[in-house]
């Protein structure tokens, strides 16, 4: 390496670094920045924009590394919710440790998504939706009717006084005192939540620069060709749907500890939708893409929410609309616009870019013949 290559080099992992260091401070203020200029509402929003990540970053397993489209990815974060709920609330008297449930919802999330990939193996394209949106309905249902003959989910009226998650005899429902700082309860669960999604990002990024994640590009982008190469295409198909349904399991787990309440509405189509958004939205199989898709479609929403009603009284003196379908009007129109000037999402990756460009390149050609 020469003189002024050693040089250059240095600058810019000295500016990486920086960035890092910059990154992870804003990260770590983030929850007292928001948390006094927008109040404890906008706090817990971004609580569950970090959930929403690591949902998306599950799903992002599934239909952007291997490209098979799941529409019912929220029967996951459902498992791992209920998972909780049952072994950490007065409903069965169990009170087990978080450290215990959490990777117990992992694995039985992941093992429903080995069920639900094992016979859906040759299916593709619609069809395979079609089948993955019957499943995650079949578990709603089944949490909304499994309270007779004997009461296991307490049926559609859910499980509530669920314990809050513990850390080492630690309550995060309650305020810390941390070196003399007193910590709300909301910062505690933020910290903890980012913790674990750096984690899931970590993770996520060492499968995509692997073997098996090379192995899901091959079978998303050609699986004929790529089972010519050798590559086992069953068993590579349904380790993206454990892997990205073990991921799903958590995020429940964690949902269920913060709202210490669970019930079948929450584990609706529109969520499976929102998670699927989120991918598509940010850009199919790029990490970075995908957190902001997460982060994107958890604030918009609620922006909408808490902005149609002061800008309808502001312009005409009254509530026009409600405020809730306006919210759902403006959040349409705004992934509309999206897909149609972004179809490759707000920040695709550079393969997905080229191919784009590609295509717009042999529609011009095409035109011009």
């Amino acid at each position: 390496m020469t003189a002024p290559d050693a040089s250059s080099h240095r600058r810019s992992r000295r500016a990486a670094l920086a960035a890092t260091a910059g990154l992870g401070i804003l990260l770590a203020a983030a929850p007292f920045v928001v948390g006094s200029a927008l109040g404890n509402s906008w706090l817990r929003i971004l609580d569950f924009a970090l959930l929403y990540i690591m949902l998306a970053l599950g799903l992002n397993i599934v239909v952007g590394f291997a490209g098979l489209l799941d529409m019912g990815y929220i029967a996951f974060y459902a498992v791992g919710a209920y998972l909780y709920a049952l072994l950490a609330s007065p409903h069965f008297g169990l009170h087990l440790p978080v450290w215990i449930i959490i990777p117990a919802g992992a694995v039985l999330a992941g093992a429903a998504g080995a069920l639900l990939g094992a016979p859906t193996l040759r299916l593709r394209g619609d069809y395979l939706a079609i089948v993955t949106l019957g499943f995650g309905e079949i578990v709603r249902i089944f949490m909304n009717n499994l309270n007779a003959p004997v009461n296991i989910t307490n049926g559609p009226q859910g499980i509530s006084g669920i314990d809050p998650i513990h850390l080492g005899g630690v309550a995060l429902s309650r305020p810390l005192s941390v070196l003399g700082v007193t910590v709300p309860s909301l910062h505690a669960y933020y910290y903890l939540f980012l913790a674990l999604a750096l984690l899931i990002i970590f993770v996520t990024i060492r499968l995509e620069d692997s073997r098996i994640g090379r192995a899901w590009v091959a079978i998303r982008e050609d699986e004929i060709a790529a089972k010519a190469c050798g590559i086992d295409t069953r068993n590579v198909k349904l380790l993206a749907f454990t892997m990205g349904a073990s991921f799903g399991g958590v995020a429940g787990g964690l949902f269920a500890g913060f709202q210490g309440f669970v019930s079948p509405e929450s584990f609706n189509l529109m969520e499976s939708v929102m998670v699927l958004c989120m991918v598509v939205l940010g850009g199919m199989g790029h990490i970075p893409g995908v957190i902001l898709g997460g982060i994107l479609l958890t604030v918009l929403p609620e922006f909408f929410r808490h902005s149609a009603g002061p800008l309808q009284q502001a312009l005409f003196g009254k509530i026009v609309l409600d405020p809730e379908a306006l919210r759902m009007l403006l959040f349409g129109l705004a992934l509309v616009a999206v897909m149609l000037y972004r179809p490759a999402g707000l920040w695709p990756s550079p393969i997905r870019r080229r191919e784009f460009k590609g295509d717009a390149a042999t529609d011009v050609l095409k035109e011009g013949e």
